[in-house]
């Protein structure tokens, strides 16, 4: 009951409530993203949906226009502290999650949950090892039993993991800790970067 009807009800609820609360961040930050750098305030980023459909996931912006796409060698986006393609205002919106606020259309839309396993790139489908796909069978969410708990700290199999892990044991006490987790993570600024001394970054070549 509470995965198939009631957690798409409570994420209904909290996007329609959180609308007007986007709506003045948006005020505030989107002249301040055209005015550093020109280009889209909103980055529509395509993502791995439930059951592997591709959909554009709403973010703000927080790099430079026509930025490279550069991942870990473990194939996971790059994201470092001193990363070059990050705008001023984007190190901000990156480090208090705001960047991820535009979400809670993507949640109207039924594209997301509030709370899910955060979604992938597309191509991550090539890079799954046996079993790690079985996170697709859920909705993605803004944040995620991973996300709450490591951020950004593990390493790519070590979160497909940990997305599966949800999936399969999904239930409403699990969500009520991950959203207060999840506060907590981002209040005190917890794993934001990973520390990526010493591991190869490479530019992931476009198709």
């Amino acid at each position: 009951m509470y995965r198939k009807y009631i957690k798409r009800l409570i994420g209904l609820l909290f996007s329609i409530v959180g609308l007007p609360i986007f709506a003045v961040i948006f005020l505030i930050v989107a002249p301040i993203i055209v005015l550093e750098d020109k280009g889209p305030v909103f980055y529509n980023a395509p993502r791995l949906g439930r059951n592997g459909e591709i959909y554009k996931m709403f973010k703000f912006r927080s790099m430079k226009v026509n930025a490279p796409d550069l991942r870990n060698e473990d194939g996971s986006t790059y994201n470092g502290d001193s990363d070059p393609r990050v705008t001023k205002v984007g190190k901000i919106l990156r480090k208090t999650s705001l960047d991820e606020i535009p979400q809670l259309l993507n949640i109207l839309k039924g594209d997301m949950a509030l709370i899910g396993p955060r979604p992938d790139l597309p191509d991550a489908l090539s890079v799954y090892q046996p079993g790690e796909e079985k996170k697709l069978s859920v909705l993605p969410g803004i944040t995620g039993y991973s996300q709450a708990y490591h951020r950004n700290l593990i390493d790519l199999h070590d979160r497909f993991r940990e997305d599966v892990y949800y999936a399969e044991h999904l239930t409403f006490g699990m969500d009520v800790k991950i959203f207060f987790k999840t506060i907590q993570t981002v209040l005190l600024r917890k794993g934001v970067y990973r520390d990526e001394t010493g591991k190869k970054i490479v530019e992931k070549k476009q198709n």
